[in-house]
């Protein structure tokens, strides 16, 4: 069902429930989604979804990606940067940080496909709403995948005027300014602008120049044309652009496990390139106190835009064809100090990024009313990524990087340059029927085919600079020839292909106990194509080229769950059991390789993620809203003899690990959100409201490996807010109060192993501390 549709309808939906309750009783909370492609209660599709309304988002606190676990449940989020991001549904889809892997969570804004995770790391303004459908999907949508799906909502132009600013203010800077504007521009043609800017000083203390990073530095504008000819066609065409500036990313040192054997710790590698005393702690060993201590660059650049248009013809048939094309683009640039010192280990490290994709989609959705109701579809995609990595080593990168204290200058000042490039085409027909066997049982079946094909190839160049060999005494010539190759050799794959054809299925049974009870079951089975690594080139220059591709990634996925709505639609309860194994769970590590980490893609084997969902949404009286859901997770790699090897088995020389049976990345078992809101009079055109909510997850292993150096404690967040809405004159002020992380709650998103071969060090991205703010917005 065309987006615009269900924006009119379900505002109209609400509105009308608005309208015929009394001033004292309790408007229903029931809720519209288009999880199926067509406009239904949520309580009624057999299927576990959770849909929150923008306004919901922004009331709660929540205001970027990364933060959305704080709402939904099942919900992961590892984020470093707009680079190294991902979501996991169910524990399902942790692969942050490489261009040859897709993610297991599809991302659309829109109805368009978002190819790689950073697209989602921008201002939401306009946000209408966000729905997340969890198990495999891909009978319904246009990406197939195997965790499930998210999906982002904006605001539709309007012909009934709308003008909106907002503006916000905070600790550490903090100021974020909204505007909108929508309205007709005849008969025909209605229009809607929407731009956003964001800034904060940052949270991370630098001890070397006192200034402050993982700054935020964002902004961007959305363009859209609505043209309607009737009732039943409408063309809506829309222009994005995104802007960021900042720092994010910078990390900070979080644990320190022993050294390998004949290495020093990262503290005394450290140490010594510093010429400090020894026994020296030059490295934060606190991370709690969000300190950080380096000399060089910190910064993440990104652009990213695109254009969309979505055709909707609805003949008097009834039917609904849909036409989606759409073209969009991404770019990364960083600037990383990344040996977190003040010595000149790491200058400048990281990949430069380019992504480009098109994508073409058209659905056929059947009259609804019928013995049989169904959507069939096409997707067309095309991709091209460039992901090219760069290193500057300085004088100090012998201690820092490969913990060699003889100073033999083996890659002092030498820089390094490796060049990825991958293709993809894929071609899908997917469709999806309900046949409603009788008034109380119905049976939905779905069924896709995709066709795959990616060529991609890596080469890398010869670390060029330091030292000439001809400067060394022969004897030694030949050991500074064989590191600098391990390092930084030169290298090409030569062009890498793989293809193939991939099916996904679902079959689901659901029965109408009663017109507010509703029970289903599922059985349903995802796929996506394997991968080829272009981020760097891996292990490939040791083990050979094959070692660049991975496997597919399949998924079978059970449920059994009830959705209920009570006391008038008051109250909504939805429960389910969900059990999903993955064969060739896919994923990338850095593993030893002869000189420094190696970054690769692997298959982890399997994985199994089982476990109970819970949702409540309650609306006891016309002033009091609440909110519950939660999810416990035993989500578990079921083989996995061939992974990365944390610091602590490297510290007793244990060459080949085994985590078979261990918790998969960044999947707490416990999630629990909650919240509320109160509202009353105070006076006659002033309404003031309290609200509050708390998050709150349970440990999660923070790094591949599964190193307790790197895990991540449990730990909650509050935030709160009250504010004032006011009606004069036909316009509307909203004035509010507010404290995000209002215990200021030092938690971290995601670890990663740290730069000192051997040093059995690991570093994090530092969460948002406690911020105090004031919003003003108005509507006129």
């Amino acid at each position: 069902m065309p987006a615009s549709a269900h924006n009119v309808q379900s505002e109209v939906y609400i509105a009308n429930l608005a309208e015929t309750k009394s001033e004292i009783e309790p408007i229903p909370v029931a809720v519209t989604v288009t999880a199926r492609r067509r406009i239904e209660k949520e309580q009624d599709v057999p299927t576990p979804t959770t849909t929150t309304y923008g306004d919901q988002l922004k009331a709660n606190l929540i205001t970027q990606v990364q933060d959305l676990q704080q709402a939904m449940p099942s919900l992961n989020s590892a984020y470093l940067h707009a680079r190294v991001s991902s979501l996991a549904i169910r524990g399902i889809g942790s692969n942050p940080a490489n261009e040859g892997l897709e993610g297991s969570v599809g991302l659309y804004v829109d109805n368009v496909y978002q190819g790689r995770p950073g697209m989602l790391a921008v201002d939401w303004v306009d946000l209408e709403q966000v729905d997340l459908l969890r198990g495999p999907q891909g009978t319904l949508f246009g990406k197939n995948t195997t965790a499930g799906v998210l999906n982002f909502t904006t605001k539709n132009p309007n012909f009934k005027p709308e003008h909106s600013i907002e503006a916000s203010a905070g600790q550490r800077g903090y100021f974020q300014t909204l505007a909108s504007l929508s309205g007709p521009l005849n008969e025909q043609w209605a229009g809607r602008i929407s731009l956003s800017r964001t800034y904060d000083r940052g949270w991370l203390e630098n001890k070397h120049d006192g200034k402050s990073y993982d700054s935020v530095g964002r902004q961007g504008g959305r363009g859209k044309l609505l043209f309607k000819q009737g009732e039943n066609f409408n063309l809506r065409l829309s222009a994005d652009y995104n802007h960021e500036d900042d720092s994010q990313g910078t990390l900070i040192p979080y644990g320190f496990g022993p050294s390998a054997p004949g290495f020093a710790n990262a503290q005394a590698a450290a140490t010594a390139a510093l010429g400090l005393p020894t026994g020296s702690q030059p490295l934060n060993n606190d991370p709690s106190n969000y300190k950080v201590n380096f000399d060089g660059g910190q910064r993440t650049r990104v652009y990213q835009g695109g254009l969309s248009a979505e055709t909707n013809w609805r003949p008097t048939s009834g039917y609904s064809l849909t036409s989606i094309l759409a073209s969009r683009y991404w770019i990364f640039h960083p600037h990383n100090d990344n040996d977190l010192t003040t010595a000149s280990g790491v200058g400048d490290i990281g990949f430069n990024v380019k992504h480009s994709q098109f994508s073409y989609e058209l659905r056929l959705a059947s009259p609804l009313g019928n013995k049989l109701d169904y959507v069939v579809g096409s997707l067309i995609l095309h991709q091209n990524i460039q992901s090219d990595f760069f290193v500057k080593f300085g004088n100090k990168a012998d201690l820092l990087v490969l913990n060699n204290a003889v100073g033999l200058n083996l890659i002092d000042n030498t820089n390094g340059i490796s060049r990825g490039k991958s293709t993809t085409d894929s071609r899908a027909i997917f469709g999806q029927g309900d046949w409603h066997l009788n008034p109380l049982w119905s049976l939905t079946l779905g069924l896709r085919a995709t066709w795959e094909s990616k060529d991609a190839r890596t080469q890398r160049d010869a670390l060029e600079g330091g030292k000439a060999l001809t400067d060394y005494p022969a004897a030694l010539q030949q050991t500074v020839f064989a590191t600098r190759s391990a390092a930084g050799g030169a290298y090409d794959s030569g062009t890498l292909h793989v293809s193939r054809v991939a099916p996904s299925g679902l079959a689901t049974l659901s029965y109408k106990a009663t017109p507010t009870l509703l029970a289903y079951s599922t059985l349903s089975h995802g796929e996506k194509s394997g991968g080829i690594n272009i981020s760097g080139v891996g292990a490939a220059p040791t083990v050979g080229a094959n070692s660049l591709i991975i496997a597919p990634e399949k998924a079978d996925n059970f449920e059994l769950g009830i959705k209920s709505s009570l006391f008038n639609n008051r109250l909504d309860i939805s429960s389910n059991y969900f059990q999903t194994r993955i064969n060739g769970y896919q994923t990338n590590a850095y593993v030893l390789g002869p000189v420094t980490p190696v970054l690769i893609l692997t298959n982890a084997g399997g994985a199994k993620s089982e476990g109970v969902e819970l949702e409540v949404k309650a609306r006891p009286q016309s002033s009091l809203s609440l909110y519950f859901n939660g999810s416990y997770n035993n989500a578990r790699y079921s083989s996995f003899n061939n992974a990365p090897i944390a610091a602590e088995l490297v510290a007793v020389r244990v060459t080949k690990a085994d985590l078979t049976g261990h918790p998969l990345v960044g999947a707490p078992s416990w999630t629990i959100n909650t919240g509320g809101r109160y509202e009353w009079k105070n006076g006659d055109t002033v309404r003031q409201y309290a609200m509050a909510n708390v998050a709150f997850r349970s440990w999660a292993d923070g790094y591949l490996d599964g190193s307790k150096f790197a895990r991540i404690p449990a730990y909650a967040l509050l935030n709160i807010s009250t504010g004032w809405l006011v009606q004069r004159a036909g316009k509307q002020w909203n004035i509010s109060v507010w404290v995000k992380n209002a215990l200021d709650k030092h938690y971290f998103l995601a670890a990663a192993a740290g730069q000192t071969i051997g040093g059995g060090e690991y570093v994090a991205s530092a969460g948002t501390p406690r911020t105090l703010g004031i919003t003003t917005h108005l509507d006129y």
